[in-house]
């Protein structure tokens, strides 16, 4: 059916999907604008200047080329991503410089662009999508790593010592002193974070990849918290320690253990009678009529690298549900963000 042909109705329909289409490239180009701003520290020198700059100045403070400084500046006026007054100066819109510089702030989402760049998430996918062929953690380059270490690092910020504010009865012990043990510790940023957040406590720290237990290990080292933080080199699944711990808590990881009812089993053998296990996670939603939000669609991108994995986001009741059917007590959930939701129980 020609546009000729076509009734105004189905004419009106063309054009809202088309509007719809554009609207994902435009999407792509904002991505691709904080992305270069990321890289080429022009982000960071905006934030910087707070009383806003010329494209010249700019350009001279970031020590980019003018002329394609004026066209980065153009394309994040566009996204939202900055302000121009009258006089052309341009600023960051408000709580850009927080949400997309400032890696310690809560609300922090600039290690998306960096993780979302690596290959291993979409060009990878890409490549396999035909064999179905999967990969794990060894099987990832250093810089995918550090990129994952740092999107998690604002789920720590929002967890410790916030949430587990949260968890009822927890808190009283940590500062009292308790026994610690984090499940998938990575490269080791949220183990210095608790140390520092609870002085009285010791902690260990569990990760199946060689590379990211070294990495943690000199950071435990460097952060001065070696006598309170230990880090042990095993899967979570073959993992127990009977009565040992306080608390047992995993950051972003727990759907992606191979096991998950064992690994799950072997936390409430190793906590001690009442002691608390917190799971930190995304909240994946659990119908297809939530999945067009934003932050859905954001997950929905992370299931590109998950699913090369061979595992998949879960929904919050998913979690609480696993806790239940695994003895645990007084289990409960909240959310931090639309991305982040927190998932407790007590052995």
């Amino acid at each position: 059916m020609t546009n000729a042909t076509q009734t105004p109705d189905v004419q009106q329909e063309v054009q809202q999907q088309a509007g719809k289409l554009i609207g994902h490239f435009a999407g792509y180009v904002g991505f691709k604008t904080i992305e270069i701003g990321q890289k080429s520290g022009l982000l960071a020198t905006l934030a910087a200047s707070t009383d806003g700059v010329t494209v010249e100045e700019l350009a001279q403070r970031a020590g980019t080329d003018e002329f394609y400084t004026s066209v980065w500046a153009r394309a994040a006026y566009a996204a939202e991503l900055a302000e121009i007054d009258g006089e052309g100066r341009y600023s960051l819109a408000p709580h850009v410089g927080s949400l997309l510089t400032d890696e310690d702030h809560p609300g922090y989402v600039g290690g998306i662009p960096t993780v979302f760049s690596q290959p291993e998430f979409f060009d990878n996918f890409s490549n396999v999508l035909k064999t179905g062929d999967h990969l794990w953690w060894e099987d990832t380059s250093p810089a995918f790593i550090q990129a994952v270490g740092g999107t998690g690092w604002p789920f720590y910020n929002r967890l410790i010592p916030g949430a587990l504010d949260r968890v009822p009865g927890l808190v009283s012990t940590l500062v009292e002193g308790a026994s610690v043990l984090e499940l998938a510790s990575g490269v080791g940023r949220g183990l210095v974070k608790f140390a520092e957040a609870y002085p009285n406590s010791v902690i260990t720290g569990v990760d199946g990849d060689e590379h990211s237990v070294g990495i943690s290990r000199q950071r435990v080292s460097r952060q001065g918290v070696a006598d309170r933080v230990s880090v042990v080199h095993s899967t979570l699944e073959d993992f127990v320690e009977r009565d040992a711990y306080d608390l047992v808590f995993i950051n972003i990881s727990l759907h992606e253990a191979r096991d998950i009812d064992r690994v799950v089993e072997n936390v409430r053998r190793s906590l001690k009678p009442g002691g608390h296990f917190v799971i930190s996670d995304f909240p994946f939603p659990e119908k297809h009529d939530d999945l067009r939000s934003p932050a859905a669609r954001v997950l929905t991108g992370i299931q590109y690298f998950e699913a090369q994995i061979d595992d998949q986001l879960l929904p919050t009741a998913t979690f609480v549900n696993l806790l239940v059917r695994h003895g645990f007590r007084s289990v409960g959930s909240f959310d931090l963000t639309p991305v982040h939701a927190v998932i407790h129980g007590q052995a």
